[in-house]
């Protein structure tokens, strides 16, 4: 008797991007993450598009995706408190503490989280991590003050690399007209801190970990199946 080949990263992700519908509340707007995890995730919920006004999206690549499925995406302003937000992560700690931005759509990521009674994140095993920063951070910033702040990461021993368009010799450009540094070489034992410290820097926007805005569920897509973490 052969053993079953294991699942893929691919498989993974769809796994728990099915197993999160779960969590969608019927007849209460959705908050919708970014990103390939949460791209599974949106295509799943098109089982359940009748049973949801609509949702709150993080990024114009999920807007469209949801639209396409025949999802009503609202503005963010639009709607009061939001019962439940989906959404991927670049790593996760053993406390829901998580750093995000990889699709560089962090800051709006954050704001729709903060907007939100529960986040459910989804990722499969390879993203959780004793300690955060092996990912590279993400930090949103205002492009004048991008090389003052390359200095204040170089201080705390990281490595900031401004984030090129791909192929490109160019800055990417977020969704909200800023540039991004990804930020190497750094170990966060204390991540609410590090959040709170980074956030103030002048010409920060936003920092992508997510400590003040953690996880309270995370569904680990495992070669045994999905892992139900809660924090």
């Amino acid at each position: 008797m052969t053993s079953s080949s294991p699942l893929s990263q691919d498989q993974l992700k769809a796994l728990v991007g099915r197993a999160a519908l779960a969590y969608v509340v019927p007849g209460e707007i959705l908050g919708v993450g970014t990103g390939s995890t949460v791209n599974c995730f949106i295509d799943a919920l098109a089982d359940l598009r009748d049973r949801i006004p609509g949702a709150v999206s993080s990024s114009e690549a999920s807007t469209a995706r949801l639209q396409a499925l025949g999802i009503a995406v609202f503005d963010a302003n639009a709607v009061g408190e939001i019962a439940v937000y989906v959404d991927g992560a670049d790593e996760i700690d053993g406390e829901g503490h998580m750093v995000k931005g990889g699709g560089a759509a962090l800051t709006r990521e954050k704001i729709v989280a903060a907007q939100s009674r529960r986040f459910v994140c989804i990722a499969d095993a390879s993203k959780k991590v004793p300690v955060l920063g092996r990912f590279p951070v993400p930090v949103e910033v205002v492009p004048m003050a991008a090389q003052q702040l390359v200095r204040r990461f170089a201080a705390m021993g990281g490595t900031a690399t401004l984030r090129l368009r791909k192929g490109e010799d160019q800055p990417l450009v977020t969704d909200n007209g800023q540039h991004i540094l990804d930020v190497a070489g750094l170990q966060i034992a204390d991540p609410v801190r590090f959040e709170t410290e980074v956030s103030q820097w002048p010409g920060v926007v936003t920092v992508g970990v997510f400590a003040h805005q953690r996880a309270q569920v995370c569904l680990l897509g495992t070669p045994e199946g999905v892992r139900t973490l809660t924090f």
